[in-house]
């Protein structure tokens, strides 16, 4: 352990309570006096609209660059960009950054904000939400639900998070520091998966005034937080008739009968033109006298007289009793009483 950490107070390896507030120590020359042993290059492409821009501040991006002792070449012909590492680079997570930064420039982030991404505690996150939604036409409502009137709900996410974020095509370009990120992830993510933005934006802000009061530091803050309820609780319909599965069997089906084979069988096949016009009559004689028949019934009901009651049941419902009739007169006449004295 050097003194620099013990002065930092890094000796302990137990787990810290606020992780997201530690510094992070500079890598300096120093720290790495041999410098890298092998070159690494990343290289990107980038959309033909974005070639005059990024023309215009190359020179900036390699000043940024050299600083870091990393090498940017700008392909025009070919459209691409591509970072190095040189002998005198001593920092060897500086390459990662270097690739970070030509992607968020290729992905329309202005030059201003991608040179941040060299920072230690600032990063980038890019987030591809085409592959989150199949249906066009509710993945172009969802991302203009994110970016919201004016992009006023895109300003509230950058200024509750302290990130830059970029919604451009099928992409979210997200530029802040680490914690930042993961809250814009989950937006993001919840937003494609149809839940409103300002669920998020409303609990960030309360969590962020509960963290203001040092009672509340240490309790569970899930009661002050808005809880999202779905608005489609129908269920499916279940059909009336279900078929049932009937169990496997490797055989195929028998053969299905055809007409022929079914007249065959029933022996009508062997009828003369004559025998089959009198069956077919005969069979239409049956089914007309039947039907005659229950015709004959439904007319007939109108003239069924309905059922009397009984005697007995009138009597059952006419008999008094007397018990409680007496007791109804003798609470009239207290009644009466009371009333007169």
């Amino acid at each position: 352990m050097s003194d620099s950490e013990k002065e930092d107070g890094l000796t302990s390896t137990e787990p810290v309570d606020n992780a997201w507030s530690l510094k992070i120590p500079a890598f300096k020359p120093e720290h790495n006096p041999h410098r890298l042993l092998a070159e690494s290059s990343f290289a990107t492409l980038f959309p033909k609209y974005r070639e005059k821009y990024l023309k215009e501040h190359w020179p900036l991006v390699q000043k940024s660059l050299n600083e870091h002792a990393i090498k940017a070449e700008l392909d025009l012909v070919e459209g691409s960009m591509t970072v190095k590492t040189t002998r005198k680079t001593w920092d060897p997570y500086i390459i990662i950054k270097a690739r970070d930064m030509i992607k968020l420039l290729s992905r329309s982030v202005p030059y201003e904000q991608a040179v941040r991404v060299l920072q230690d505690d600032i990063g980038s996150d890019i987030i591809k939400i085409s592959s989150m939604m199949n249906n066009k036409e509710k993945f172009v409502k969802r991302r203009q639900r994110l970016i919201g009137p004016k992009g006023c709900t895109l300003k509230s996410i950058e200024l509750l998070t302290n990130c830059y974020v970029l919604v451009q095509g099928q992409t979210v370009a997200a530029l802040g520091p680490y914690k930042g990120l993961q809250q814009v992830r989950r937006i993001v993510e919840d937003t494609m998966k149809n839940i409103h933005p300002i669920y998020n934006i409303k609990a960030l802000m309360i969590k962020r005034e509960l963290a203001k009061d040092p009672k509340l530091k240490d309790e569970n803050w899930e009661r002050f937080l808005p809880k999202f309820s779905s608005k489609n609780t129908s269920k499916r319909k279940q059909p009336k008739n279900k078929k049932e599965k009937k169990p496997y069997t490797p055989f195929p089906p028998p053969q299905q009968e055809s007409k022929v084979d079914k007249l065959i069988a029933s022996g009508e096949y062997f009828l003369s033109e004559e025998q089959k016009r009198a069956k077919k009559k005969k069979e239409h004689d049956a089914r007309h006298q039947e039907a005659e028949k229950k015709r004959q019934e439904r007319r007939a009901q109108a003239f069924i007289p309905p059922e009397e009651e009984s005697k007995k049941k009138k009597e059952e419902k006419g008999e008094l009793n007397l018990d409680e009739f007496k007791k109804k007169v003798k609470k009239g006449l207290q009644k009466k009483r009371a009333t007169k004295s």
